[in-house]
């Protein structure tokens, strides 16, 4: 599911899985969430190029909620809300 914002929004937590390629950033980010309570928004930091394609992915499968994607020049912030 997304819901795509033009502003990051407040996160409640923060993951950084950037060095990390595909599947580990979604495999810590599955954990992350798992010990969120529902609504809570995570925060990834990313540097896999893929990860916006895989986060959309992940969304769409599991419920949770893209809210929004920051792009850098190496660097991503993705944003999910918590099922």
């Amino acid at each position: 599911m997304t819901e795509t914002s033009t502003t990051p929004p407040i996160a409640d937590r923060l993951l950084d899985v950037c060095g990390l390629k595909c599947p580990m950033p979604i495999l810590r980010t599955k954990k992350a969430l798992a010990a969120m309570a529902s609504g809570e928004v995570l925060e990834i930091l990313v540097t896999d190029p893929a990860a916006r394609e895989d986060f959309a992915a992940f969304a769409r499968q599991t419920g949770h909620v893209l809210l929004h994607v920051q792009d850098g020049d190496a660097q991503w912030a993705i944003y999910l809300r918590c099922k």
